[in-house]
Parts: structure tokens; sequence; C-alpha cells
């Protein structure tokens, strides 16, 4: 009598897989990934970008936001052109912006709001714009970030006004994502939120169709302090 056939289990797709996976590493003699694979780069290093500043704009234009680049002693001057450009009615001041800056602002004819004590959600809601400044800014992406340290307020000032204002210094542009998180790992360190801008706020559904204002202000106007 002849002895039952047995047939040998079907290959399932995760055993496909692995056998790929080791038949690609055949070649492969080091062990330690870190060795087989050197990396010349560091993270958080400035990439080799010709020109930082120019970048950052191109980037934050590119989102539909507003850049207007001034010297340091121009600063007063473009925030009432902003609140003009903008729209502006109500605008809240978190602490620790420059006195200078919110007397510009006050001539402007604007109507400002402060924040101490602290304003509820219902008076923030009529509060049409905050102005803020920044932690740090990445030009590879166009991202401006703040860790609501003084000049940038609570992060509930800048998710509910429907325009935002933030002014940028040149030295606090750095050239990506990478070296921008690297300058607020004081921040997150001392656990500060931080809050991450790229343009206005926007979304869109499956068929794109593109709604602002959503998760946060809708304006992104940009004053970039050479």
């Amino acid at each position: 009598m002849n002895p039952p056939t047995i047939n040998p289990p079907a290959m399932t797709a995760r055993d496909r897989v692995l056998a790929n996976v080791r038949a690609a590493l055949t070649d492969v003699t080091e062990a330690d990934p870190a060795t087989d694979v050197p990396i010349t780069w560091t993270y958080g290093t400035a990439l080799p970008t010709p020109d930082v500043l120019a970048d950052f704009v191109e980037k934050v234009e590119d989102y539909q936001a507003v850049v207007v680049r001034v010297g340091h002693d121009q600063v007063a001057a473009a925030l009432a052109g902003a609140m003009s450009a903008v729209d502006a009615q109500r605008v809240v001041l978190p602490a620790g912006l420059d006195a200078a800056w919110a007397e510009a602002l006050r001539s402007s004819g604007v109507e400002l709001v402060s924040d101490e004590p602290q304003l509820t959600h219902a008076e923030l809601n009529e509060v049409d714009t905050v102005v803020t400044t920044c932690a740090v800014a990445m030009a590879d992406s166009g991202t401006i970030a703040l860790d609501h340290s003084a000049g940038q307020g609570r992060r509930a000032l800048t998710l509910l006004p429907d325009r935002h204002v933030c002014i940028v210094r040149a030295d606090q542009v750095v050239s990506d994502v990478p070296e921008g998180v690297a300058a607020l790992a004081p921040a997150m360190r001392a656990r500060r939120p931080v809050t991450w801008l790229s343009g206005g706020s926007a979304t869109s559904d499956i068929e794109l169709s593109r709604v602002e204002g959503v998760h946060g202000p809708r304006t992104l106007y940009v004053i970039l302090v050479d």
C-alpha cells in the first residue's frame, strides 16, 4: 500500500514577502545598519540653501499668504499697513510685544483687546485679528512655529481669530524643518505647546473642495524683518 501523499502548506502572502526580503539581503555582509549604510548628513544642520530668506518668502507665498519685507525701524508702519490690508477691526495683542508696535496699531484706528485677564472663547470669537511674533520659521516648507513664549500668546489666540499677522525676524528663519525642530527643542523639553503654521488654515474633502479657516485663521500676513 502506497503511503498517503502529504502536500506542503501553500505559501502565504506573508511568506512571499519575507522570502523576498531575505533574497534582497543576501549580499549584505554588515549586520549593523548604521555601518552598512553610512549617512553623512547630521539631523538639524542647515541645508546649503543659497538664499534662505528668498526661499522662505517663496514658500509662504505659495500658501497664498502675504509676505512684506521691512527693516527693523519700519515694523510699526508695516503693522499699520497690515491692519488695512486684512481689514482688521478688533485686534488682540499678547503680552510681550514691543510697546511701539502696540502704539502704531492703536494709531491705525483698530480696537485693541488685551488677553489679561484671559478672554473667554466667546469674547475671543468677537476678535477678528491677532498679532504675534514667532519662535522659528522654516524656509524649505514655508512653515512658521510658535512656542507661545512672550509676544506669541496662548494657543487660543492664534486659533480663533480669522486673521493672523505674524512678525518674523530674519535671524529666526532656518533652512528646513529639522533645523527648526532643533531650535524648538528647549521649548518642547519645557513642555510648552508648539503651533505650526503653513499658510492660512485650509482643508479639502475627497473631491478636493477647498474650505478655508477650519482649523485656525484663514488669512496669514507675514512681516519679515530683515
